[in-house]
């Protein structure tokens, strides 16, 4: 674990009703933030989380982050309200889904205040909200060394001005790719990211689901695949877990180079697959490093080229 550098993530805490075609479960812990943080805690130990909850948000929830190392001192939980919920059914192929409701309750009036204490976070991770509150959070963080940024088709359409206004201020965007596309108005990545890059982010990661995650930065491209599972369980939070892993990785590092954020997209590949093999985060609940870094030695060999060819080239 590195003490370098703090993690702060700012997003939800849910609850979640999951429907695949392998199994469901009702009122799960969900939420952005939550597998951000939960993410992260693997290679940093200072992880800090900032959300909202209602009344109905149960403590065995609160303990299942804070035993986890998570600092919870920017959970807001508001009197009279309820928590954000979120009910989906995936199809098949896991790829799709369709949104059963969504009922923001206590994230409707979502203002975050930072405590003292996080003002000085290091690596900052804006999980996808409204862009104003992403902006709000950034204006009281003093000097992050790495800003990065969420986002998705709901804002890229309903509030593209205030998106443009973050999007103007942070250091990297991670987005899936038909949210490039939107984000792009243009279909193929590579023109994508160089477009959003001129919008302000110089680093863009393009989640690609089971194909793996692309890396653009200044003139390189680099690509990682999905790892292939036998048992996917439920695609839930797996987006926002590569988050936490990218982030996590990063407070490690005394200089946040382009090696590093090759190795930090290996890193939150592999957390990101684990959290699809179970439901909700209990795929992260008792990982190890150890098995961090057995998958990633799988990553190493799926992605090897043979040095027959290296030395033909």
């Amino acid at each position: 674990m590195s003490d370098k550098m703090s993690v702060l993530a700012v997003g939800t805490v849910a609850f979640d009703r999951i429907e695949t075609p392998f199994g469901k479960r009702d009122r799960a812990l969900g939420g952005s933030a939550m597998y951000i943080t939960m993410a992260a805690r693997f290679m940093c130990n200072d992880v800090r989380l900032v959300a909202v909850a209602g009344e109905d948000f149960p403590e065995e929830y609160i303990e299942d982050m804070r035993s986890r190392g998570i600092d919870l001192r920017g959970l807001e939980i508001k009197p009279d309200e309820l928590t954000f919920a979120w009910g989906g059914k995936y199809h098949y192929d896991l790829n799709n889904r369709d949104t059963l409701y969504t009922d923001l309750n206590a994230l409707s009036s979502f203002n975050p205040v930072l405590p003292d204490a996080y003002l000085d976070s290091k690596i900052l991770c804006l999980g996808n909200l409204d862009p104003v509150i992403q902006n709000s959070v950034l204006s009281q963080v003093t000097n992050p060394s790495i800003v990065i940024c969420d986002t998705m088709n709901y804002w890229i359409e309903n509030t593209p001005h205030q998106l443009n206004n973050i999007l103007s201020k942070v250091d990297c965007l991670v987005i899936n790719d038909s949210e490039a596309r939107e984000l792009s108005g243009t279909a193929n990545l590579v023109v994508a990211a160089r477009k959003i890059r001129g919008m302000g982010p110089k680093i863009i990661v393009v989640k690609k689901g089971e194909h793996g995650a692309l890396l653009f930065v200044e003139d390189t491209i680099f690509s990682v695949p999905a790892y292939p599972l036998e048992d996917i369980q439920d695609p839930t939070g797996a987006g926002d877990a590569f988050m936490g892993g990218f982030a996590g990785y990063l407070s490690g590092c005394a200089d946040i180079n382009l090696d590093a954020l090759k190795s930090a997209l290996v890193y939150g590949t592999a957390i990101a697959s684990f959290t699809v093999e179970h439901f909700g985060p209990e795929g992260l609940y008792n990982l190890s490093m150890t098995d961090i870094y057995h998958r990633i030695g799988a990553f190493r060999n799926l992605t090897s080229i043979p040095e027959e060819i290296l030395n033909q080239s």
